[in-house]
């Protein structure tokens, strides 16, 4: 259970450091571009932590599966970005399959 929270703390440090990224404007601005770096070096060091326990190839799915739909969310709340019929069907299945690796994955 706890590689699973780790996992998931490395996937909260990652769309907080994807949503700095896009303030950083570029790395123009300072603090949200340290805030880039800093929250990315915490993700990937949660992210390692959590593979000694899970398969790569599961634990990089659900790390960037789960990170990728954040996102899309995040930028369609705080960014207004679009949220067309044809994104919500494919955030969907990257859903479907962090669920399906999920349950094909010993624990």
């Amino acid at each position: 259970m706890t590689t699973w929270l780790i996992l998931g703390a490395a996937i909260v440090f990652e769309v907080i450091g994807t949503t700095a990224m896009k303030y950083a404007e570029g790395f123009t601005r300072l603090w949200p571009s340290v805030a880039l770096v800093v929250f990315y070096a915490v993700s990937f060091y949660l992210l390692t932590l959590s593979l000694k326990r899970l398969e790569v190839s599961v634990a990089y799915a659900i790390w960037s599966g789960a990170g990728t739909v954040l996102i899309t969310v995040i930028g369609v709340v705080l960014f207004k970005e679009p949220a067309t019929a044809l994104k919500l069907l494919f955030i969907g299945m990257i859903i479907t399959g962090v669920v399906g690796l999920n349950m094909i994955t010993k624990h």
